[in-house]
């Protein structure tokens, strides 16, 4: 690919690109749940000037292109090894993660709640997608994952429309924990901490927004190539 145009889809670019998560997250641009609709689509909805978002989009990926990078194509690992992938590093990240930042995020409401009245948004948001992630992953590992692996080893119609229906209400759960975390980083400038701020103020924020890197990344993945993938 020489380089992006209106055409593709944010799902697309990402796949080749994986940077350009970065620049869409700054951007407030989806990736992942809605991340399947081309960039003009998204440019005319924002009224961005697509001239500059494309320029730096292209020239980005200029550079990155000259630099040593391996490029996982998901499209074509197998469907068992995408799952174990999607486990073993995303689940596992939020396992090991969810219950520590949450912790934090209840520390800096507690001391810098009253001068600042958006924590205790923040306190709630966190805590309604802390309990959602956790409901989600138990039922993707228990109940989907389970079947994914079986329809690579015996692939059939039927289990195809399953895991479909099952993953129907999962890409709705997507989309509200997507919400959750755009919500997250309106409230909190972009996951900037205020001027003077102490350093858990300073740290939370930086977890915040790498939950939101690694959760973005997790449902891509789940989205737009492991369900993609498997056709009904």
């Amino acid at each position: 690919m020489n380089s992006f145009t209106v055409e593709h889809t944010p799902a697309e670019i990402v796949k080749v690109f994986p940077k350009a998560s970065d620049l869409f997250k700054k951007r407030r641009i989806d990736f992942c749940c809605g991340g399947d609709r081309p960039l003009g689509t998204v440019f005319t909805e924002k009224n961005m000037d697509e001239v500059a978002v494309l320029s730096e989009l292209n020239t980005a990926f200029e550079i990155w292109s000259k630099e040593d990078h391996e490029v996982i194509d998901w499209d074509r690992v197998p469907l068992s090894e995408l799952v174990d992938h999607i486990v073993h590093k995303h689940h596992a990240y939020l396992n090991e993660e969810l219950s520590p930042l949450g912790q934090f995020v209840t520390k800096i409401f507690r001391v810098h709640g009253d001068a600042h009245p958006h924590l205790q948004e923040l306190h709630r948001l966190y805590n309604d997608f802390k309990v959602d992630m956790e409901a989600h992953m138990v039922k993707e590992e228990n109940e989907v994952f389970p079947l994914v692996k079986e329809y690579e080893k015996n692939p059939s119609q039927e289990l195809a429309e399953q895991i479909h229906i099952e993953n129907g209400g999962l890409e709705d759960e997507h989309e509200s924990q997507g919400n959750i975390l755009k919500r997250m980083r309106e409230i909190t400038n972009d996951f900037i901490p205020p001027a003077g701020a102490c350093n858990s103020y300073q740290i939370t924020y930086a977890r915040l927004a790498e939950l939101e890197t690694d959760t973005f990344q997790h449902v891509h993945l789940e989205n737009n190539v492991l369900f993609k993938r498997i056709k009904s």
